[in-house]
């Protein structure tokens, strides 16, 4: 792998790349790798959900914001790739750093691609999916013995030209990124299947930063309308979202 003394791959003329996945928001939530390889980078390319904390954890670096931000004017995908590439021509470490993990719903096959086509080396850092950050912050877990055994992670967000109307996953735990209003119509949808108006929900709303907040919702209630959001939203559905009695 290569090091901050010699990051670079003989013959290419560039520099190595990192997919780091910042995780849920929190800075101390980040990898130990993460955070070491941050701490080392010569630029940083951000998402607009990357948190200022975060990025006090690189105060060495350039920072270059190419975030994307749903209903938002934003980087295309293009740009940004050709931020990634440029960069790594001019630095040693570059640091393209994403919001929960980088390889869902994070782009991450099109920044590959377009670094593959360059002959650009780079890594991956997994991050923690806020899915997961947020089940625990709400202290419900997304399985549950003789309830779920089976999740599935969705968005409605969807590529130019692509079917909106996208099939609902089947699953016992539904978890639905960026959420917002988004999910609002996946509530009707539901409702209109079939699903029963009581089936619990959790929607969490800036997940693992200090403006968390979180409130639980039927189906029904949801299908109504969701409280005005200014952070991002995440919806877990499903009866594992039941409040524990012990609770």
């Amino acid at each position: 792998m290569p090091n901050k003394a010699n990051p670079q791959l003989p013959g290419t003329g560039f520099g190595t790349v990192y997919l780091i996945g910042a995780g849920p928001g929190a800075a101390d939530l980040i990898t130990v790798r993460g955070a070491r390889l941050l701490a080392m980078a010569d630029v940083v390319l951000h998402d607009a959900l990357v948190t200022p904390e975060m990025l006090e954890l690189c105060p060495q670096a350039i920072k270059i914001p190419v975030g994307k931000r749903s209903g938002l004017r934003s980087a295309a995908q293009s740009f940004i790739n050709q931020q990634i590439i440029e960069s790594a021509l001019r630095y040693p470490l570059v640091v393209r750093l994403k919001g929960g993990d980088p390889m869902l719903f994070g782009r991450a096959d099109e920044e590959m691609s377009a670094m593959e086509e360059a002959g650009i080396y780079f890594e991956i850092v997994p991050g923690i999916t806020t899915a997961v950050a947020a089940a625990a912050s709400v202290r419900q877990p997304l399985t549950k013995r003789g309830v779920a055994r089976s999740v599935a992670f969705f968005t409605s967000s969807t590529a130019p030209g692509e079917d909106a109307d996208t099939r609902l996953p089947d699953c016992d735990t539904l978890v639905q990124y960026m959420g917002g209003k988004e999910a609002i119509l996946t509530a009707q949808r539901m409702l209109a299947a079939g699903h029963p108006p009581t089936l619990p929900l959790i929607a969490i709303e800036n997940c693992s930063r200090p403006n968390e907040r979180w409130q639980h919702l039927t189906l029904a209630d949801l299908s109504q309308g969701l409280a005005a959001c200014e952070g991002p939203v995440l919806v877990m559905m499903g009866e594992a979202m039941r409040q524990r009695k012990s609770r």
